[in-house]
């Protein structure tokens, strides 16, 4: 009972930090001090650590011995080695899903897509871009290649930063839906043909998201000036 308590504390934390990240609460950057997250989340140091730990070994975080931990910074290479990895991954996982997805399986993708638009219609950034991603966790699993659920584990967390980079989510949803559809249909090609075409509107939304904080951020430094 004594070891589940910190164990259940630090799933807690490490849930709560890892979505400040993804939804953007916590900026790319910014320190993680120990001291100061302990009483932010009402907690003892220890499960923030552990917390630490395991957003760094995810991709989040960014830890520095001997001082404090920082949001982790992705540079374009690193986005390039992600966007590389999903060429291959994303392709596969939607073919696959085609292929071999359950009548269950397909009603929860469905549900996901169809949340995830409504989101979007009624302007919830937060809940569209978790459903998006939600939808493409659904589509590895539907899968049913074990090895490629453990690689989607892996990558699950910098999948889900990379899909909170979205701005224009009525793009997002609606190719969501046409996703759906073919994997519905159990068309491979065609997923697959869509799969690839989702991730060049994914890399597109990034760039912009990234130019437009560009130049808030550049509007905010002459703000100062003035």
């Amino acid at each position: 009972m004594t070891d589940e308590a910190p164990r259940s504390e630090t799933v807690r934390v490490t849930e709560v930090l890892r979505n400040e990240i993804i939804d953007g609460h916590r900026q790319p950057g910014e320190k993680l001090v120990e001291r100061n997250l302990a009483t932010e989340l009402g907690v003892s140091r220890v499960p923030i650590r552990e917390a630490l730990k395991k957003l760094a070994s995810e991709g989040l975080v960014t830890n520095r011995p001997n001082t404090w931990s920082t949001v982790r910074v992705f540079s374009p290479s690193d986005i390039a080695d992600l966007n590389e990895v999903r060429t291959v991954f994303d392709v596969l996982a939607f073919e696959l899903a085609a292929q071999r997805h359950t009548r269950e399986g397909l009603a929860r993708l469905e549900a996901t897509m169809l949340k995830g638009r409504q989101l979007s219609e009624a302007g919830e950034v937060v809940g569209a871009h978790r459903c998006a991603a939600e939808f493409h966790a659904i589509v590895t699993e539907l899968s049913g290649n074990e090895l490629l659920a453990e690689i989607g584990a892996l990558l699950d967390s910098r999948m889900r930063w990379q899909l909170s980079q979205h701005d224009d989510l009525d793009v997002v949803a609606a190719e969501h839906a046409e996703l759906f559809e073919a994997i519905a249909r159990r068309d491979q090609a065609q997923a697959g043909a869509l799969a690839a075409s989702h991730l060049r509107t994914s890399q597109d939304q990034h760039e912009k998201h990234s130019r437009r904080l560009a130049r808030l951020a550049e509007d905010e430094a002459q703000g100062e000036g003035d």
